[in-house]
């Protein structure tokens, strides 16, 4: 390989794992947002690290940032800017924004904090054949949808404490871009509920009651898919432990 080839290819390794990390000047930008009390731009934030997440793994591949760049770990940023993005900010707002309980508020958050901080250490947190294991700690869209959805704040208490303990059962849920079971079909259908998610923020602070009931028709699709996924697997897994023996 050419000196100018490989300089190349650093320089766009690098590039990839700088996308990476900008995601964690928007997750700080959220937080300032939060704190002024817009939490429309705080979404729209979230929103943006979301599709930097989406991006930037597809593109380290395509770079090649594992041969390219082999001291340097991105798959660490990568959960860093994940933790601060997905779990800190959305519940920095699920208390900013009277979201929860007041009277308990604040003994509710440290379970998801600590069940989240637990499950991203965890080898097995994503598993070889692209699934995540436990709740994948989506608490970005938990806060999007107990905001939108203006659900009652013991609903979203009961609700975010059992989305935590689900952080710690091993149930395998779909990696949307690359499980590959109904993989095109899943990929389609997120594409049309992020633009429904666009919409709801568009609208905020009056969205559509009923373009949030179906925008919820993607949760439950991905929660169903992976529950009868991992069902099959774990059925497949029996059935070849009874033949070995």
């Amino acid at each position: 390989m050419k000196r100018e080839e490989r300089t190349w290819h650093r320089v766009m390794a690098w590039a990839v794992h700088l996308l990476t990390a900008s995601g964690a000047v928007i997750g700080v930008w959220c937080l300032g947002a939060i704190h002024r009390g817009e939490y429309r731009d705080a979404f729209f934030g979230m929103v943006l690290a979301v599709v930097i997440d989406a991006v930037d793994g597809p593109l380290a591949r395509l770079a090649r940032v594992k041969e390219v760049l082999p001291h340097f770990d991105g798959a660490k940023l990568d959960d860093i800017v994940d933790y601060l993005n997905f779990v800190v900010v959305p519940l920095v707002l699920l208390y900013e924004a009277d979201l929860l309980p007041a009277s308990v508020s604040i003994w509710i958050l440290p379970f998801p904090l600590l069940a989240s901080a637990y499950r991203f250490c965890h080898v097995s947190a994503k598993t070889p054949d692209h699934f995540f294991t436990g709740f994948p700690s989506y608490w970005n869209i938990l806060t999007f949808y107990y905001y939108v959805g203006r659900s009652p704040l013991w609903f979203n208490a009961a609700f975010t404490l059992f989305a935590a303990i689900m952080v710690l059962v091993p149930i395998k849920y779909i990696y949307p871009g690359r499980t590959r079971t109904l993989r095109p079909l899943t990929i389609g259908l997120g594409i049309l509920w992020g633009v429904a998610l666009l919409i709801l923020l568009g609208q905020l602070p009056d969205p559509s009651p009923s373009l949030v009931g179906w925008s919820l028709l993607y949760p439950f699709y991905y929660t169903v898919l992976s529950f009868v996924l991992h069902w099959c697997d774990r059925s497949e897994s029996r059935g070849a432990s009874s033949e070995a023996g």
